[in-house]
């Protein structure tokens, strides 16, 4: 098993630690998944999922995105936060604190969650003790941070340093700090059913889409037809125009919520051979960031960051893989974690969710036994009063706007 030793060794010589994990669907082998959908090309396109051909084993076969570098990036966060909140695990970061201004429709957002990480906007726009963020002696040692030493970002939300922050509205005009993500995990489904979609002039297009396809339709239990007439306003509708209200006009029952949504078929949804996941936690990339001129203390910082990778993946694998509707995914056999070296040979790694967590206590102690001031519990800000505005604003206008989708055909 695992343990701080070991991983010690590893992060001064090693290449990287990799997992390659084979997926299946819960209802079975062959059973159709729904991978994210995009926007499609042009106006009026519909939403599609993204395929390419890759080389695999020897042979090129179309595979499809289950789920993108950024949004496993967001589960690992969130398998972090929800061991943290639970105090399974001491984890710094920084929390701004929403419901005590009021905002009680919008929980506490921590630099895990917020999308620019640590140099988010949120952030930015919140208050430490009464001083604005970027003014404070925690925004400012974390603006002079840079890849010579970081100290200051591990020591306040670590979690930055592995998955990748930069300073784009900072100092600079964007050429504020940045740092590479150290740990990158992606899923992709393998050997793909697809076919070529036509251009406008019926020719092959050359861009695949899947030979798979969703159906929808709704029928409205009270027989509401669209020839029904209704008016709708800014604020209420009604069956007359005046009753409606000011700037009422004619609408179909589908613009208020009512009426049958007529069959459809997309071409979404796709089966494949198999889903892989592909994560790697890159120790040389680790050795490139630095947290001043002692080594032991670079040391203890690097290790303490890989023990904050591995023990991500293992909680996620605690959490499961249910990715979104219609996409849950289960492990198809063993996966074992392996340690790369710089000669390409890699060895398998005893790892389980408790020797993970295990790995990460020895780890933080020993970073803060190094000289690192790892907060203990998170760092609460609150928001200033114009980002509370702005958001109330939202809220207030998001519910006076009752025009919703047009579902009718």
């Amino acid at each position: 098993m695992l343990d701080l030793q070991h991983l010690n060794e590893a992060v001064e010589s090693a290449a990287a630690f990799r997992r390659r994990r084979t997926l299946q669907p819960v209802g079975g082998r062959g059973d159709k998944i729904f991978p994210p959908t995009y926007p499609g090309e042009g106006r009026n396109a519909q939403p599609r999922h993204v395929f390419e051909r890759r080389r695999i084993d020897g042979r090129e076969v179309v595979c499809v995105l289950i789920d993108s570098v950024q949004s496993q990036a967001n589960r690992l966060e969130e398998a972090l936060l929800q061991s943290a909140k639970a105090g399974q695990i001491e984890l710094p970061r920084l929390v701004v604190d929403f419901p005590s201004s009021g905002l009680n429709a919008v929980p506490e957002i921590s630099s895990l969650e917020a999308p620019h990480r640590i140099y988010d906007a949120i952030l930015r726009d919140s208050l430490l003790d009464g001083v604005p963020f970027r003014e404070s002696d925690t925004g400012r040692r974390i603006r002079q941070t840079t890849m010579h030493d970081a100290s200051a970002i591990l020591e306040i939300s670590p979690t930055a340093l592995l998955f990748g922050a930069w300073n784009s509205t900072g100092e600079g005009g964007g050429l504020g700090a940045k740092f590479a993500r150290a740990i990158v995990s992606e899923i992709i489904g393998i050997d793909v059913p697809a076919e070529e979609t036509a251009s406008a002039g019926g020719a092959a297009s050359g861009e695949l889409q899947t030979a798979g396809r969703r159906t929808g339709s709704r029928i409205d239990p009270l027989g509401i037809i669209r020839s029904v007439e209704v008016y709708k306003s800014d604020t209420d509708w009604d069956t007359s125009e005046r009753a409606a209200g000011k700037k009422a006009k004619r609408v179909r029952p589908s613009e208020i919520n009512h009426g049958n949504i007529a069959p459809s078929v997309q071409a979404l949804g796709v089966t494949c051979d198999y889903a892989q996941q592909t994560a790697v936690i890159t120790l040389a990339g680790l050795r490139r960031l630095g947290f001043g001129s002692d080594a032991a203390r670079n040391r203890a910082a690097r290790a303490y960051l890989a023990a904050l990778g591995l023990l991500a993946l293992a909680e996620a694998d605690a959490q499961g893989y249910a990715l979104r509707s219609r996409c849950d995914l289960v492990c198809d056999g063993d996966a074992p974690l392996e340690l790369v070296r710089f000669d390409g040979k890699a060895a398998a790694v005893d790892l389980d969710l408790k020797a993970a967590r295990s790995v990460y206590a020895a780890a933080y102690q020993g970073a803060r036994s190094a000289g690192f001031n790892l907060a203990g519990s998170p760092v609460v800000l609150k928001p200033q009063e114009k980002l509370v505005h702005i958001v109330r604003e939202s809220q207030r206008k998001a519910l006076e706007d009752s025009s919703g989708p047009d579902e009718e055909a």
